[in-house]
């Protein structure tokens, strides 16, 4: 047996070593991102932004789901976005079906300059509601993950993490404070969405302190998000994107005493709506 092995393990190394037997190590050049290379917007394009909240006691035993849903369009002209069809839904226990959907008419053709500081300034919100937080969050939430795709390509190398924010301070307009303890991003390899060559980016920051007083409602937690965001070699344009966070903490509600237990894990999903 031992001689009979032989061959086979000598036929092995010379495919392993022979050009087209095995995958070769791919040219440096492809492992390396474009630099100074521009988002193009040919034209409008439109996504979908789907979030689901789930409401969980300590033990993760889930006691209400609330979905979240617009259609976010870029590449308008003077580089700005608009918002269409918000809609929220409700449902109870870890399985109980979605209630009818309840339009967001104050979100209903939002358009403004494609700019995350823009939307981070005291009187943006100024037609929603008090109560909007969910509102909000997509709103920011979406220029989060166009600029941990698209912002860093100068600065992301293959499989090294990158430290984007440290201690950063950020002023919640009409709703509270959020501090992103260490935002790390880290470019992980390609793959291939809707046609397109893409780099996979991974986001993460953890141990982040968020309080929130709106509408009444007072919150004391931590956030813990991460999320993965596809973008087109082609175009730099975001082809699909990713977002988990659990929020942990206390929450005091109109007409509570006392502050309750609050565990909060939401997932989201960004992506292309496929056009006609």
């Amino acid at each position: 047996m031992r001689i009979a092995s032989t061959p086979v393990l000598v036929l092995g190394l010379v495919l392993w070593a022979s050009d087209g037997a095995v995958a070769q190590p791919p040219n440096a050049l492809s492992w390396t991102l474009p630099r100074n290379m521009a988002v193009t917007d040919a034209g409008p394009r439109t996504y979908r932004f789907t979030v689901d909240y789930q409401s969980a006691d300590a033990r993760g035993a889930i006691m209400q789901r609330q979905r979240i849903s617009g259609e976010y369009t870029r590449g308008l002209a003077r580089g700005e976005v608009e918002w269409k069809n918000v809609s929220q839904s409700e449902a109870q226990g870890p399985d109980g079906p979605f209630g009818a959907a309840q339009s967001r008419p104050f979100m209903e053709g939002l358009r403004y300059r494609n700019d995350l500081g823009l939307t981070m300034q005291p009187d943006f919100f100024k037609a929603f509601p008090a109560t909007a937080v969910f509102e909000r969050n997509l709103v920011w939430d979406t220029g989060m993950i166009e600029l941990f795709g698209q912002g860093f390509f100068d600065k992301l190398k293959l499989n090294e993490p990158y430290h984007a924010f440290t201690d950063q301070d950020v002023k919640l307009p009409d709703i509270g404070t959020f501090r992103n303890r260490d935002v790390v991003l880290e470019w992980v390899g390609r793959s291939y969405r809707n046609g397109q060559d893409c780099v996979v980016i991974d986001y993460r920051a953890f141990l982040n302190p968020l309080q929130v007083d709106a509408g009444g409602m007072s919150l004391h937690a931590r956030s813990d998000y991460w999320g993965q965001v596809w973008v087109s070699l082609k175009s730099r344009q975001i082809e699909y994107g990713t977002l988990y966070e659990n929020v942990s903490g206390e929450i005091k509600l109109p007409g509570q005493d006392a502050p309750g237990p609050l565990n909060v894990f939401r997932s989201g999903v960004f992506e292309p709506v496929a056009r006609r």
